[in-house]
C-alpha cells in the first residue's frame, strides 16, 4: 500500500469563494478521505433571539448569509406566522415568491459565473454576472438594497410594487431568461467543459437519500424533491410546478440541473406578476408568540432549509434553530471526494455551490 499523507485544503482556496477547509488524506495523487474542519465564521446568531425581539429577529435571520438573506426573512418570518396563527394577504404571498424566485437566479448566476471561471472561461464569467447585476438592479430599485433586502417580515412584506412596475419587471426578466440561454449552451454544451465533468463527482441515487443530501446536489442523483412542490404560500398559485432533476449523479448534472432552475425562476416570475392580486401586503402581528413550538421549511437556491421556533409567551422567543443546506450536504460533499484525484477536489466541492456562512451561524 502506498504511504498516506494529509494535505490541507482551503480554507482560501482560488477557485472556492467560501472559507471552507479539509484535510485531504492521499495515496499518491488519490483522495483516500477527506475530513471536513468548519468553525472559521461562527458568529452566534441563534443566540441572539435572547436579546431581540422577534419582529426585530428577522433582520438578525437574513444577515446569516447576503446570498440567501431573503430566503432566510421569508423562512423565519413563515414559521412565526404558523407559530401565532397569522394569515399573510395574497398579494404579499405573491410579492414573497417574486422576491425569492429573483434571489434563486442572482445565486445561480453568481455560482455560473464563478464555475465558468474555474473552466478558465473568463469572459463567461463576466457575462453570467453582467446579467445577475440586472436582478441587483430590481432589489436596489423595489427595495432600496441589493444584497440585504429587509422585505420580508413577519404578517407580510414591507414593500409594495406598483402593478406598471412590475410588468416591467417581468419584461426584463424575460430579455434576461432569452440572454441566458446562450451562456447555458455554452457552459452544458462546450466539449472542453463536458470532458471535465461528465462522470466525475458521482453520488448515486441511493447515497443522496442516505445521506439526505438536499437541493440541487440531490435533483441532480434523481431525488425528486423540492419543497417548492408542496405548494407553500404564493407556490400553492402556481398552475404547475416539477422539480429540475437528474439522473447522472456527477459534476455535469449538477451543473445541467442548477441552469434549468434559472430558467424555471424566470418563468415564475412572470406567471406570479401576470396574476398577482391586488390588495393589503401585510397582516401584523397581535400579541406575542405563545408558548409552542413552530417549524417552517423554504427551498433555498441550495436546498431546504428547516426552521425552528420555541415561544414563552414575551417578545423574546425561548430558542431558535436552523438546519441549512450545506450543513445537510456536507456528508454527501465528503462522500463523493473519496477516490477522486486531488486536482478535482475544488471543481467536484464548487459543483456542490456550498454556502459556508449559512452554515457557520
Amino acid at each position: 500500500m502506498s504511504e498516506r499523507t494529509v494535505i490541507p485544503f482551503g480554507p482560501q482556496h482560488p477557485v472556492l469563494p467560501e472559507p471552507i477547509h479539509l484535510d485531504l488524506v492521499m495515496e499518491d495523487e488519490r483522495v483516500v478521505q477527506a475530513i471536513p474542519q468548519l468553525g472559521f465564521i461562527h458568529r452566534g446568531l441563534e443566540r441572539l433571539v435572547k436579546t431581540r425581539d422577534y419582529m426585530h429577529f428577522v433582520y438578525v435571520t437574513e444577515r446569516i448569509c447576503g446570498i440567501c438573506s431573503f430566503g432566510h426573512s421569508y423562512g423565519y418570518s413563515q414559521t412565526i406566522e404558523r407559530l401565532m396563527g397569522i394569515e399573510v394577504p395574497m398579494r404579499a404571498e405573491y410579492l414573497r415568491v417574486i422576491w425569492f424566485e429573483l434571489s434563486r437566479i442572482h445565486s445561480h448566476l453568481l455560482w455560473m459565473g464563478l464555475a465558468a471561471d474555474s473552466f478558465g472561461y473568463e469572459n463567461l464569467f463576466y457575462q453570467c454576472w453582467r446579467l445577475r447585476e440586472r436582478v441587483l438592479d430590481i432589489f436596489e430599485k423595489t427595495t432600496g438594497g441589493r444584497v440585504i433586502l429587509s422585505a420580508c417580515n413577519v404578517g407580510g412584506v414591507n414593500y409594495d410594487i406598483d402593478n406598471s412596475e412590475l410588468a416591467g419587471i417581468s419584461q426584463i426578466i424575460q430579455k434576461l431568461k432569452r440572454d441566458a440561454k446562450p451562456l447555458i449552451k455554452a457552459l452544458v454544451k462546450d466539449r472542453s467543459i463536458k470532458d471535465r465533468l461528465v462522470g466525475s463527482g458521482y453520488l448515486s441515487q441511493e447515497d443522496a437519500v442516505k445521506l439526505s443530501i438536499v437541493g440541487p446536489f440531490a435533483r441532480a442523483s434523481g431525488v425528486e424533491e423540492d419543497i417548492r412542490m408542496f405548494g407553500v404560500g404564493g407556490y400553492g398559485e402556481l398552475a404547475e410546478f416539477k422539480p429540475q432533476t437528474s439522473t447522472q449523479g456527477d459534476n455535469y448534472a449538477r451543473v445541467a440541473v442548477r441552469c434549468n432552475e434559472l430558467l424555471q425562476s424566470c418563468d415564475i416570475i412572470c406567471e406570479m406578476i401576470d396574476k398577482i392580486p391586488d390588495g393589503p401586503i401585510c397582516e401584523k402581528p397581535k400579541g406575542n408568540p405563545p408558548e409552542a413550538q413552530g417549524i417552517g421549511r423554504v427551498e433555498q437556491p441550495r436546498g431546504e432549509v428547516v426552521y425552528y421556533v420555541k415561544g414563552n409567551g414575551t417578545r423574546f422567543l425561548e430558542r431558535f434553530r436552523i438546519r441549512t443546506p450545506t450543513s445537510q450536504n456536507v456528508a454527501g460533499m465528503v462522500q463523493l471526494l473519496q477516490g477522486c484525484e486531488l486536482s478535482e477536489v475544488p471543481l467536484n466541492i464548487l459543483t456542490i455551490d456550498p454556502c459556508i456562512s449559512c452554515t457557520e451561524r
